[in-house]
């Protein structure tokens, strides 16, 4: 008796304790705290003055001038929350770093990366969190050239290559932005298709998050595309 009665009150603190978990958990607010949440956050900019950053610093970068940064700098500062003034969804190419591309710092990208830069459920989620979590203005699709993913995606559209593993499950989200490309009949099918599967995950975006979709109507987010030149560093708005 008395081990069954000892179990009972140990299932009912442990009730306890996962209900005041959840009710504390309610009680958060909107977005994680800042050191500066008495102050203007400083990410709180017009979504057109966050796309203009971007794209002084893509300027920059391809002239040559990208700033010197001290990386160690505010690294204390940063430990007490973000405020990123873009999410980036890119392609998992190593030789595409949003960073570096666009010229900002730690804190300033909010990234989210897979091959191809789909925009899949997982990253509609991290992207939601950026919106609604930290209170990022700006949402930029960014391709790239010669996009391996999209090449796949090409290749398996007319049936010359099959595909391991997961990968076909990739290239099927891409797959529409190939159909559409195939539909304008361009001389460069490979780079209209990386184009059109920008477009593709911008619609998507909002299409399929009713967050997202409500933001950008309210004018509090805006959402860009753009293609980066490898060979030449400039990232193209499309």
């Amino acid at each position: 008796m008395c081990g069954r009665h000892a179990k009972s009150d140990l299932s009912r603190r442990h009730l306890m304790m996962g209900a005041g978990a959840l009710l504390a958990a309610g009680a958060l607010p909107a977005r994680p705290a800042r050191a500066d949440d008495d102050k203007k956050a400083p990410n709180a900019i017009p979504p057109s003055e966050a796309f203009e950053r971007l794209k002084q610093g893509n300027a920059r970068y391809l002239a040559g001038e990208s700033k010197e940064r001290d990386y160690a700098a505010d690294r204390a500062a940063r430990a007490q929350g973000q405020a990123p003034i873009a999410a980036v969804i890119a392609c998992s190419d190593s030789r595409v770093p949003p960073e570096i591309i666009f010229g900002q710092g730690p804190g300033d990208l909010f990234i989210v990366r897979d091959a191809g830069n789909v925009v899949t459920n997982y990253g509609i989620a991290s992207t939601e969190f950026a919106v609604k979590m930290l209170g990022t203005p700006l949402i930029l699709v960014l391709g790239h050239s010669g996009c391996g993913a999209v090449l796949a995606a090409l290749q398996a559209s007319t049936g010359r290559q099959k595909l391991p593993g997961h990968l076909p499950d990739l290239v099927k989200l891409i797959e529409p932005a190939v159909i559409t490309a195939h539909g304008r009949h361009p001389g460069d099918l490979l780079a209209v298709s990386i184009e059109e599967n920008v477009r593709l995950g911008m619609k998507r975006l909002t299409q399929l998050s009713a967050i997202i979709g409500s933001a950008v109507s309210a004018g509090k987010v805006a959402i860009k595309g753009g293609v980066y030149d490898i060979a030449t560093g400039k990232v193209s708005m499309v």
